[in-house]
Parts: C-alpha cells; structure tokens; sequence
C-alpha cells in the first residue's frame, strides 16, 4: 500500500494542473451543496422562530373599513368590534371556539419614584398569554379574577422592570393610579414590550366613553385543514359584518388574523424553498461530478501507454485497477474534506455576520436569517457520494484499461 501511495503522489506531482482540477471539482460540489442549503436554513429558521412566537390553533379579530355598500349605506366606514361581537363568537360558535378574550390598548406613563417609562398598556384575558406564548419570569399573568373584578394589576417585560427598578408586588403609578405589579415577563428578542393590565380595568379607565372592544381574540378546535378554516372564516365573517350592518362578502369590514393557515401556507413555502434548494444544491454537486468524471476518464486514457508497459513486464489487470480506483478515492477524499470545512466555514461566517441581524418593521423587530448551518450528517453524506462518484468515474475506465492487450496499449499515442 506504501508503494501505491507513493506512486499516486508522484503521479499528482507530474500533473499539477490535472490533480487540482480534479480537487477543484470536488471541492466546489460540496463547498456551494453545503453554503446553498445553509443559507435556506438560516431563511426558514428566521421565519419558523417568527411564527413559533403564537399559538397555532388561534385567531385574532379586527375592526377594519367596508369596502363595499350595503343597505343605503356607503363604503368606508369605519367598523369598531364590540362586547356583543365577543358574545356571538364564544356563543355562536361555541363548536368550534374555546377561549374568547379581547385586547385593549392605550398608551400611558408608568413611574415609580424617579423612574418612568412611557409604554402601551394592554388589557387582556388570561388567555392572552397561551395565544401569544408569554414566558413568565416573576410572577403571574393576567388571571380570571382579575378580570372579573376589573383589578388594576400590572405585568412588566423584565427590561421594563430593570428600568424603573421595581419587582412582583411593587406599587407603580399608571398615569394618576396606582396598579400592583403582580408578574414579570421574557421580553421577546426581536418585538417592542409593553405592559399588560386585566381587560376591564384598561377599558374602564380608558376606553369608558366608547363601545370600541378592541381586538378579539380567541383559541378554537376542529378545523384541520385549510378549507375547513376557510369555511369557518366566511361563516364568522358573514355573521360580524350583519352585526354591523356590512355586505356579507366585505372582507376588508371585519380582519381575521388566523395563525392556523398563516401556518400551513409558510410550511408550504418552506417545503418548496427546501425542495428547490436541494434541486439546486444536488445539481451543483452533479456538475462536480461530472467534471471528476471527464478528468479521470481523460487521466485514464494519457496513462494507457504506461499500463501498456506495467502489463508487458508482468502487472496484473488488478494492479492497474487497484491503482486508479485507490488514486481516484485519495483525491477526492482529500478534496472533499476541503470543500466541507470550507462549507462549513462559510456557514459560520454567516451566521456571525447576517445571521444576527434584525429588520425593524415598526411593529416589531424581524429576525430575517437565523442560524445558518447544515448538520454533520449532510457534510458527510454529500461528501461521501462525491467519493463514490469520483470512484466510480475511475473504475469504469481503469476496467478498460485493465482489459487492454499490451500490445495494443503500446501503440496508444
């Protein structure tokens, strides 16, 4: 074995060119493989932590404008939810929802002491929490009682907390009254925080002048499939839009925010972004493959006159085999372990560059490229059908060659 691997780096030697073209190939295949299915993980990973943030089975109600005119009355009103909206929605469609709350908001000074932040104030139901997936660090959150009893309680983001130097069981001033600070929550890394109150207490205090409920929001059940969902949106949506006297078709009179197809249309769009980035990705590793093959079918047929001469003094056919096929899997082993740590550099690279970056949408901070990387086993996996491809590119020729009379091979130019 000591010889042949002598005899292959002497050979790589006297064809510079030939052997770094070949490892170029193999090396290109896997680095661009490698980088190309990085840089779609770090696209859906950034978007699977976005819609990891709310529950899946829920839905969110908004009042919007009427697009259309209906009984006399024209488009462009403006249309407001109300507390009978909640009263159709959990009881109506009692079949289908679960929990039905509502939101609030206003914005006000909280101070305590020195400190003071200026922040919006969210009146919620406790079901808030599991809709938007609030992780509790201190305390509680919103509850039932809370609620019924229109408490002036108060949740804080922990930076908030941090900022006016305050923890659970605090008094802080919102405005002119005080409210208890009863929970401290996990600020979302990439979303603005604001504080939350129970529902009754919010809309009594700010919104007591006006039937405008807010937002509804609620969890439901049943409803698997896309057309299902549909169905039940067209449904709901007629209904609110005969409460407010709105065309049963004006999409725009009442807005559903349905996490459920927000869902299933973004695993669609991830399945086509992962089908054509291995499309891609496996092509670039064809294109490798194929030029390892010409190299070597090229390799193979420069060097038919020496076989020639191994064959007339005595070299088995097996021998001759041997030496392509092992020359054959050396290379690209070699090269292929290159275009992998290079791959893999790359992603790296990525992933402390761009893959910390945020976009500021106004809402909320969006994370757009989340770490960026490829699992061990694709390295391996794709590196080592390179090194079978590379090898079978030399065996077919070597077999060729190893058949070859002498004689006939010492007459090849």
């Amino acid at each position: 074995m000591r010889d042949i691997l002598t005899e292959i780096w002497s050979t790589a030697r006297r064809n510079k060119l030939r052997t770094a073209l070949t490892g170029f190939a193999v090396a290109w295949g896997i680095f661009m493989l490698i980088v190309l299915l990085g840089a779609g993980n770090g696209l859906i990973n950034a978007n699977l932590k976005q819609s990891d943030r709310f529950l899946s089975s829920s839905m969110v109600v908004y009042g919007g404008w009427t697009s259309k005119p209906y009984k006399g009355l024209k488009e462009g009103r403006d249309i407001r939810l109300h507390g009978r909206d909640m009263e159709i929605t959990e009881k109506e469609f009692s079949e289908n929802v679960d929990e039905v709350g509502a939101q609030y908001n206003a914005s006000s000074t909280i101070s305590l002491g020195q400190q003071y932040i200026s922040t919006s104030i969210s009146g919620v139901y406790p079901n808030h929490t599991k809709i938007n997936k609030t992780e509790m660090l201190h305390g509680r959150f919103i509850n039932q009682i809370d609620v019924q009893e229109s408490r002036k309680v108060l949740v804080l983001g922990n930076k908030q907390a941090k900022e006016l130097k305050c923890h659970v069981g605090d008094f802080v001033n919102v405005g002119n009254l005080a409210f208890k600070v009863v929970g401290i929550y996990k600020e979302q890394e990439n979303g603005r925080a604001g504080a939350f109150s129970s529902y009754t207490a919010i809309k009594r205090i700010f919104g007591a002048n006006t039937d405008d409920a807010g937002r509804i929001e609620f969890t439901f059940h049943g409803l698997p499939t896309e057309k299902a969902n549909e169905d039940f949106e067209k449904d709901y949506r007629r209904r609110l839009n005969a409460e407010h006297q709105a065309h049963p078709e004006d999409e725009d009179a009442v807005w559903l925010w349905n996490r459920f197809t927000q869902n299933l249309q973004m695993e669609q769009g991830i399945g086509i972004i992962r089908t054509a980035l291995w499309i891609v990705g496996l092509f670039t590793l064809l294109s490798g493959i194929v030029g390892v093959s010409n190299i070597m079918l090229i390799t193979v047929k420069e060097r038919t006159h020496e076989f020639g001469i191994r064959k007339a003094i005595g070299a088995k056919p097996w021998s001759i085999l041997k030496l392509i096929i092992v020359e054959s899997v050396i290379i690209t082993t070699f090269f292929g372990y290159i275009g992998m740590v290079l791959g893999v550099a790359a992603n790296e690279y990525m992933d402390a560059t761009i893959g910390h970056e945020t976009i500021d949408t106004g809402l909320f901070k969006a994370t757009m490229f989340l770490d960026p990387t490829v699992g061990l086993d694709v390295c391996f996996e794709a590196t080592v059908v390179m090194i079978i491809a590379g090898t079978i590119a030399g065996l077919i020729p070597a077999y060729k060659a190893s058949r070859i009379r002498p004689i006939e091979a010492l007459r090849a130019d």
